[in-house]
């Protein structure tokens, strides 16, 4: 009988250990799971600096970018230039452009991403500097949307690759607005840029 009662505690023993291990190792992939999906998470969407930062310059383009607007840089052919108060994050320099045109009066913000001799490096920041654009959500009283758009995959061959977003408002002050993600071969080596102006369509022009 002891021997009996002996045989059923070393199998209930041996069944609960067995039931521990299963836990533990479940509770480990669960966690491993959810980890990995906020790794993922935080890869695609945009940080909240990234997207206050950029809600500021769009929100400023109502007044052509003047209340972000610094100091005065030499003028890049016919354009006056000037530097961004307003800093995206990861950018290497943040300025506004102002051109002396008679269809378009409107300013031009631009922030480069990067700017070496890395092509993957490049490309990586491409891609990144247009899921965040594409990801963020402005909600405000001043404006309340979101960008669309489709990116075009860069190449090594191509010099030049561009995607642009669109501002999905009802706002006639955005009807014109974009998002344009460039990626910019030139002699210096690779350059990223964010561009936010207006765009109008060709059957607009």
């Amino acid at each position: 009988m002891q021997a009996q009662l002996s045989g059923v505690y070393l199998y209930c023993s041996n069944q609960l250990n067995a039931m521990k291990k299963s836990i533990i190792l479940t509770m480990g992939f669960i966690l491993i799971i959810s980890f990995a999906r906020a790794q993922l998470l935080k890869t695609f969407m945009p940080s909240p600096a990234f997207g206050d930062s950029l809600s500021q310059v769009i929100f400023d383009f109502k007044h052509n970018y003047i209340h972000i607007q610094g100091e005065s840089l030499p003028p890049d052919g016919d354009a006056e230039l000037f530097k961004s108060k307003t800093k995206i994050p990861g950018a290497e320099q943040c300025v506004i452009y102002r051109f002396h045109s008679y269809e378009d009066s409107t300013a031009s913000f631009q922030a480069i991403m990067y700017r070496g001799e890395s092509y993957k490096e490049a490309a990586k920041i491409y891609r990144n500097t247009f899921r965040q654009v594409n990801k963020m959500q402005i909600n405000s009283d001043k404006l309340t949307s979101g960008f669309l758009g489709k990116m075009e995959d860069p190449t090594e061959d191509l010099r030049f690759t561009s995607s642009t977003l669109k501002l999905a408002t009802k706002d006639k002050i955005y009807k014109d607005f974009v998002a344009e993600v460039e990626m910019v071969n030139s002699f210096d080596g690779w350059e990223v840029h964010l561009n936010l102006h207006n765009k109008k369509n060709d059957a607009d022009q």
